[in-house]
């Protein structure tokens, strides 16, 4: 499984602005609603299910909230870098960037694992989370995300 599975160009936010992580996961799951054709309220509740077993702020300014729905057939991700970094009770207890939201079907579950840990590998690179961190656009966001070069990042 690559990024180009889970990740869509059009599910890339630079400069994403919210004031805190009850905020960040709302604004997400909203959009994630959108272009799932869900309920924004079924998605953010089962995210705020998921955090409250324990903080999905991995370190390193990263954070992968995710979630299993019954909706959900296939992996969806959705990447916001964030404009200025907030609290997200991560591990290391260092604000958060870069966020990686993974909605996954309910059912079996290796896939699945191997969705989390594609992300989780890629945004915890730290050269990769550096080139994020710098991508101009949405565009660069997510052909650094997708390991596509683009021209100019």
């Amino acid at each position: 499984m690559t990024i180009d599975d889970i990740l869509a160009p059009a599910n890339v936010i630079p400069g994403l602005r919210v004031s805190g992580k009850a905020a960040l996961l709302e604004d997400l799951a909203k959009r994630a609603a959108q272009s799932l054709d869900l309920d924004a309220g079924t998605i953010l509740n089962a995210l705020i299910r998921r955090e409250g077993l324990g903080s999905t702020g991995v370190g390193d300014g990263v954070a992968l909230p995710h979630a299993r729905l019954e909706a959900v057939r296939k992996p969806f991700g959705l990447l916001a870098r964030l404009r200025d970094p907030l609290d997200f009770d991560a591990v290391d207890e260092r604000p958060v960037d870069l966020v990686f939201l993974l909605l996954l079907p309910t059912g079996e579950s290796g896939e699945h694992l191997n969705a989390l840990a594609c992300v989780a590998r890629k945004l915890r690179d730290p050269e990769t989370a550096a080139a994020l961190r710098g991508a101009r656009d949405a565009a660069c966001l997510y052909a650094l995300a997708s390991a596509r070069s683009p021209s100019k990042v």
